[in-house]
């Protein structure tokens, strides 16, 4: 995201806030859209594995735990 739109952006995320809405809310819904832009940046850069091979790595490390 350009920072240019972050204001923008921050009054359309306390937009679709609820009028209860708390800090905590606030920093959560922050939270969340950071790590979406960012896994989306990940995809694109190529810096994803699939499911299969991050099942594969963590029996591995089990694995090499046990001995």
């Amino acid at each position: 995201m350009q920072t240019a739109n972050i204001k923008d952006e921050v009054h359309k995320l306390a937009d679709k806030l609820p009028d209860e809405a708390t800090w905590d809310d606030v920093a959560y819904s922050i939270y969340v859209r950071q790590a979406v832009e960012k896994g989306i940046e990940d995809i694109k850069a190529d810096r994803t594995i699939s499911h299969q091979e991050l099942k594969k790595k963590w029996k591995e490390k089990l694995a090499n735990k046990m001995d």
